[in-house]
């Protein structure tokens, strides 16, 4: 008989039913949800790999560990006000978890300090929270520092104390202004009941490979995915935690496998990485073995749900060996717009990646739960959930409200309640539409960008398209001329020889055009710098913008015209005609440099520049050709032309 580790209950279902009623009857507080988190206190709360041996911790003994660890915190904070604010700066680990209840117990209110932030961040959270202390193991902090050894998992349990009323969370720092939202154990409550309704709804969730439900620790635990659809989530039920020392592919993989883990929940960025890497190694093995894969992925996605499951996991095994194997059973991406090319390809191979929506602001509110393509591949992230309403106003922008939203917001000197926003409509900033009664997450409203014909171009819709395998895209907003205008930025490596970033630059050029977009995005520009920094899980295009305009980001500039260019006399009767339709001086253009891309040509000064060249040279150029955009583009073109005896 299949072991659930859920005690006498017949079901899993009976088992989550009987624990919400006792956390709704017992009240809504961290008291409450501590006792009934740790109830099963034989049941493995964390694992992780040490050397050849795996080492496990139960529920019983982290509860122990955390009574312990807060009679040493009170006694360090003696003199402390009764529910005062501590700071919590620690990796994901068991001993973030007792450390964490650590400070509830012991009768304050847990800051969440995000480790991706830079200091000056911290301390203004810090500040903005009173916060008294901070347990860290890097210390420097402004207030008391307090290092996780300071408090001994053993020797007194017990806290003669109230539990804290609130935590904090702090946004992931990818917008302009970090926000820190409160939260209560009512909030959590609702959020762990719309859990249940994922579960009801969605059989596979509750999966257990060989007996037991595994979560990867990827998502960080003070960042609310990682908090709410990780931690209290599974917590709450009793099940286990895997430690991820570091978050090397390799290492990602070889943690999967090795401790079978069942659950992996991950921003888009992580499963963009991972799909790119599994197309390469496909690509590596031959054209043969790729055009197999691909025909394969092909016929799986017309296949009706069962026979394209069954079709999947034998068509595929390989596959999925070659990435995390078969122990995972359930994938969530959250956190922004994921590439629907990505959610097919491992939908297609056997797992299941769905699309979940949530905000620091408003916890976790949907996950797609439909098995129908349309909807799971097409970036939908449901319907929401109990504790939440959705609404699209007439802008297009999606707006929730319900019992599951913070209790209130820090942001810029203010504290905003759902009192503040209209008729308690959280405004989320994301564009949203209905499809076929499920949500699609367009994009973010500020990250619209108002092309030269006045159309609102969306990156998160844009940049798939135009994305290579090796090269990461970035849609931005600038200004040229007094116009507004948009340019994608290509991240290439720092040493890139000339031809291959020519070759890149036609490529780009080639799916620009293909998407119609060639007179939307007027320029190319190659970096050579990370386009996602470390404390982000998606591209900061206000912050990307903002380095472009003032010449900060680290531009790789093509090489000019050298001594063997120099000597094409084709080349350079060609120059000044492109100098002149441009406005740009001849020794700012390269024999490479798109008309349009890189020297901001427009379609009327090509087509005036095609008619010089013709009186020129007495060849007719045919315009659309993207050969014919570049000086060594023409030259070649006009030297076969005359080689052939076509010119006049």
């Amino acid at each position: 008989m299949t072991d659930y580790h859920i005690g006498s209950y017949k079901s899993i279902n009976a088992f989550v039913r009987e624990k919400l009623s006792a956390f709704r009857e017992k009240g809504f507080d961290f008291e409450t949800l501590f006792l009934l988190m740790f109830r099963e206190r034989d049941n493995i709360l964390y694992e992780r790999s040490e050397g050849f041996r795996v080492k496990k911790a139960t529920y019983g003994e982290a509860r122990e560990h955390i009574l312990c660890r807060a009679v040493a915190l009170k006694r360090l904070l003696s003199d402390a006000e009764q529910g005062a604010a501590v700071g919590l700066h620690l990796e994901n680990s068991l001993e973030w978890i007792e450390c964490f209840w650590a400070i509830l117990a012991a009768g304050f209110r847990p800051l969440l300090l995000n480790l991706r932030l830079p200091r000056p961040v911290l301390e203004d959270a810090i500040s903005t929270c009173g916060c008294i202390a901070v347990i860290s193991e890097a210390g420097g902090f402004s207030c008391m520092n307090i290092r996780p050894e300071e408090l001994p998992a053993e020797g007194e349990a017990s806290v003669p104390v109230p539990f804290g009323t609130e935590l904090f969370v702090m946004s992931s720092g990818t917008t302009e202004n970090v926000k820190i939202c409160a939260y209560g154990a009512e909030e959590f409550y609702y959020q762990i009941a719309d859990s249940y309704e994922i579960i009801k709804k969605s059989p596979r969730l509750k999966k257990h490979y060989n007996g037991e439900l595994k979560l990867l620790t990827f998502l960080p635990f003070y960042h609310i995915f990682g908090l709410v659809a990780m931690y209290i989530w599974f917590a709450f039920f009793s099940r286990t935690f895997v430690h991820l020392p570091d978050l090397s592919p390799q290492t990602i993989v070889n943690t999967i496998k090795r401790h079978k883990v069942t659950h992996v929940f991950a921003v888009p960025l992580f499963w963009e990485k991972v799909y790119a890497q599994a197309m390469r190694g496909i690509a590596d093995r031959g054209e043969k073995t790729a055009e197999k894969f691909n025909r394969a992925l092909a016929l799986q996605q017309k296949l009706p749900a069962p026979l394209g499951s069954l079709f999947s996991k034998l068509a595929f095994r390989e596959v999925r060996e070659n990435l995390f194997g078969d122990s995972i059973v359930f994938m969530i991406s959250g956190g922004s717009f994921l590439d629907p090319a990505v959610q097919a390809f491992f939908n297609g191979i056997g797992y299941r990646l769905a699309n979940g929506y949530g905000m620091t602001e408003i916890g976790i509110t949907s996950v797609e739960l439909s098995r129908k393509k349309i909807y799971l591949q097409a970036g939908c992230v449901g319907t929401p959930m109990k504790g939440a309403e959705y609404m699209i106003d007439e802008s297009g922008e999606l707006r929730v409200r319900g019992r599951v939203i913070a209790k209130y917001v820090l942001c810029g000197g203010r504290k905003l309640t759902a009192a503040d926003y209209p008729d308690g409509w959280y405004a989320t900033h994301d564009m949203a539409e209905l499809a076929g009664g499920h949500y699609r997450i367009c994009g973010r409203r500020d990250d619209l960008i108002v092309g030269p014909g006045g159309e609102n171009l969306n990156p998160n819709a844009i940049e798939p398209l135009l994305r290579l395998p090796s090269t990461e895209v970035c849609l931005i907003p600038a200004n040229k001329g007094g116009s507004s205008s948009a340019v994608l930025l290509a991240e290439v490596t720092r040493h890139i020889p000339e031809s291959a970033l020519t070759s890149i630059r036609t490529e780009l050029i080639r799916k620009i055009d293909e998407a119609g977009l060639s007179g939307e995005i007027s320029g190319i520009e190659f970096v050579c710098e990370s386009l996602i920094k470390p404390d982000e899980f998606k591209p900061n295009r206000l912050r990307l913008a903002r380095s472009y305009a003032e010449g900060t980001l680290e531009i790789a500039v093509p090489s000019r015209i050298g001594a063997e260019d120099a000597a094409n006399e084709l080349q350079q009767r060609i120059l000044p005609v492109f100098a002149a339709a441009t406005g740009r001086p001849i020794d700012e253009i390269s024999p490479d440099s798109d008309f349009f891309m890189d020297l901001g040509g427009s379609s009327i000064d090509y087509f005036a520049m095609l008619s010089h060249l013709k009186d020129e040279f007495g060849v007719t150029l045919e315009p659309g050709q993207p050969e014919l955009r570049t000086v060594r583009g023409i030259a070649d073109h006009l030297r076969s032309d005359m080689q052939s005896g076509d010119a006049q």
